[in-house]
């Protein structure tokens, strides 16, 4: 069976040089914003050509330091995409503001931009903007702060200056992924900067136990930062993989219904749209093609949301119930990707409207 995903291939690419790493960090006794995660953030930023890299626990704290770093509150409101992983409106609860849900273009399944007038009130806050399984998802054109959900598209975005702040998470299955949870907030505000590192630090500021804030604790470990360090170095070459392997299928396999594309996609998941979903998992799992489902229901379907709104949403709707996730990861081979591509071209007739 080809997997969706092996971490197991990516972490022997790294074990016995993080094995050496570990150690050292072990033995140095300094387990917590050390000069590893410094040298991660530095490196960080430089990768993504922007100013500042704050490293955090995880992409959900990223995302809500993020917008508490643009000023979202107590009462406030945020427009977001329905169709999204549930952390990229649970960031927004957990500060008290209220997720407005909007509804996804038709082929890119990322906001459709022009949600944001429609749904715009004078509590509007801010906009977050998810790059969904890696697309480039293009920005409204809007005065509003826009926080941008990059949890899956490293590689795709290099321009930090077109919005506020970019949250980014380092999931092990991401494009980046650790050896644990972990995020980054990027920016090239250093307002958003200092307050994003105040925040993850208890709203501590630069003179220990004094504290103008009131935040959590969302640090990250300077062995999740060592492990970053080292994967970060081939971190352009993942991405070119990737869509290396998404381009070979979608290639051989074109009478499916893909995932719109973009030159820059990062293919952080390679998706398609099928109302068999069902029969095409279990057709493809017969031909040895691991499948998932990214994500089977939209915000508004989920039971601790579905309070927010009462919109139909029905691209976001139809997005949960069609898509499908196909294996695409650097670590996987030629064979395999031909195998995969040779899979849904033969059952492509059968049940791929």
């Amino acid at each position: 069976m080809v997997p969706v995903v092996d971490l197991s291939r990516r972490g022997a690419r790294f074990a016995a040089r993080f094995g050496e790493v570990a150690t050292e960090v072990a033995a140095g006794g300094h387990l917590l914003l050390g000069e590893r995660t410094a040298r991660f953030e530095e490196c960080f930023a430089s990768w993504t050509t922007a100013d500042h890299a704050c490293a955090v626990a995880s992409g959900a704290s990223a995302l809500q330091l993020a917008l508490a770093a643009v000023g979202v509150g107590r009462g406030d409101e945020v427009i977001l995409p329905s169709f999204t992983a549930v952390p990229t409106a649970s960031a927004v609860c957990a500060l008290g503001a209220t997720p407005v849900l909007a509804d996804v273009d038709e082929r890119t399944a990322c906001l459709d931009p022009a949600e944001v007038d429609r749904l715009r009130t004078p509590r509007t806050r801010a906009v977050m903007v998810v790059h969904l399984y890696g697309y480039p998802a293009p920005l409204p054109d809007t005065d509003l702060p826009i926080v941008e959900d990059a949890a899956q598209a490293h590689g795709a975005l290099r321009d930090p200056g077109r919005s506020a702040a970019t949250a980014y998470s380092f999931y092990p299955t991401k494009v980046l992924g650790g050896i644990g949870d972990g995020g980054a907030v990027v920016t090239d505000d250093p307002a958003i900067d200092a307050t994003v590192r105040t925040l993850r630090v208890h709203g501590m500021s630069d003179v220990q136990y004094r504290h103008t804030a009131i935040s959590q604790n969302h640090r990250m470990s300077e062995l999740e930062a060592a492990w970053l360090t080292l994967g970060l170095a081939e971190l352009d070459a993942d991405v070119a993989r990737r869509r290396a392997i998404a381009a070979r299928i979608r290639e051989l396999a074109p009478a499916h219904r893909w995932q719109a594309e973009h030159p820059d996609h990062a293919h952080h998941l390679l998706v398609l749209r099928t109302t068999r979903r069902d029969a095409l998992r279990a057709a493809l799992a017969e031909r040895g093609v691991g499948t998932a489902v990214h994500y089977p229901l939209a915000v508004h379907q989920q039971p601790a949301y579905a309070g927010l709104t009462s919109e139909a949403l029905p691209r976001s709707t139809a997005w949960a119930a069609q898509c499908l996730s196909l294996p695409c990861f650097p670590e996987m081979t030629d064979d395999e990707a031909d195998l995969v591509a040779a899979a849904l071209a033969e059952v492509a007739a059968g049940v791929s409207a």
